[in-house]
């Protein structure tokens, strides 16, 4: 990246914007342009210096940070990174951001100088993000489908799959709804690894489940057997979700381990499972994310066997994960997000 990313940093707390601002030291190449207590000074903010990123803390007195990132994404369209802090309430509003078009949510965690760790390869990711061309979705609405699907692949799937992998990480939270909320409710047993903390996997699941009625959507419990119409995902935190048994009688398994490539739930682990339990039976799905977890899993899906799919470029959010899995032969078949549900249940 050429030229330095500017960054306007927007939270009530005094010590949260300087932890913000020092974290952001070892990146050369961002520039903190400007720092803001509320809203309202930020918005003057982002008018006088035209910030490339911005991270904003989600609450904050006065006009709270989802209210202000939908007046954002209306009127002029910024990459943010949302800042929440680790409660129920604050995964639950990270999701809802998401949906409406923030680029990532960052989890506060403590108040040290390790407590921002990260943030800046997030920012450096997001400036290369355009939100202009991410639907907004309105505070408690719900994204419309791009484009409907069509024929038999509407109603069934014509392939009968003994499981569906699904791996996603930055913009999953909308691309995963996409994807299954219009599969019937005699779809296979589907399980899902992204990449969020603990609590905003717990909400997540619960937000899929009141938006998704036909299918029973929970985080994976360990030894539970998958049964048509279930899915699963993965739990944030301090385990692997990966399958165990022979299709098609198969059972989640919760495993503790090091963090796969730096994550954990890791989309390789759940991937690798999947080929060893399903093989051939099986369908891999890779959506948007940075980085590479989920392309090697992929490919040995794909030995094994299985029908596999990879997010295109123009609709992903971040073309990390799937460019990867591409690029290492895994994907048997790439399309936009809207083509992906359409693809999945048409196989044959």
């Amino acid at each position: 990246m050429k030229e330095r990313v500017k960054v306007l940093v927007v939270d009530d707390s005094r010590t949260a914007r300087e932890l913000i601002k020092r974290s952001f030291l070892k990146y050369p190449e961002i520039d903190v342009i400007g720092m803001a207590s509320n809203p309202i000074e930020a918005r003057d903010l982002i008018i006088a210096d035209q910030p490339d990123v911005i991270t904003l803390d989600i609450e904050m007195p006065g006009m709270n940070g989802l209210q202000f990132l939908e007046k954002i994404m209306r009127l002029r369209p910024i990459p943010v990174v949302m800042v929440s802090s680790m409660t129920t309430r604050g995964a639950n509003t990270a999701i809802t951001a998401l949906q409406m078009g923030a680029f990532e949510c960052f989890p506060k965690q403590g108040g040290t100088g390790e407590a921002f760790a990260g943030l800046g390869q997030i920012v450096l990711e997001a400036a290369r993000y355009q939100p202009g061309l991410r639907q907004v979705v309105p505070a408690g609405g719900r994204p419309v489908r791009m484009a409907p699907l069509t024929g038999s692949a509407a109603a069934t799937w014509r392939t009968s799959f003994d499981v569906v992998g699904i791996g996603s990480s930055t913009g999953g939270v909308e691309a995963v709804e996409e994807v299954i909320k219009d599969f019937p409710a005699n779809s296979p047993p589907i399980v899902i690894c992204q990449h969020m903390p603990s609590l905003y996997t717990s909400s997540f699941a619960a937000r899929l489940d009141s938006l998704i009625p036909q299918l029973s959507v929970a985080e994976a419990q360990d030894g539970e057997m998958l049964a048509p119409g279930m899915v699963r995902i993965a739990p944030g935190g301090e385990t692997h979700l990966v399958l165990e048994g022979h299709a098609p009688r198969l059972f989640t398994k919760l495993r503790a381990g090091e963090p796969v490539g730096g994550h954990r739930p890791s989309v390789d682990r759940l991937f690798h499972s999947i080929a060893q339990t399903a093989g051939s039976t099986s369908l891999g799905i890779i959506l948007t994310g940075m980085g590479r977890d989920g392309a090697e899993g992929l490919l040995a899906m794909r030995q094994a066997g299985a029908r596999t799919i990879g997010q295109d470029r123009a609709s992903s959010v971040v073309y990390g994960m799937p460019r990867v899995a591409a690029e290492l032969g895994a994907v048997e078949k790439v399309g936009s997000l809207m083509e992906i549900p359409g693809l999945a249940m048409g196989m044959h």
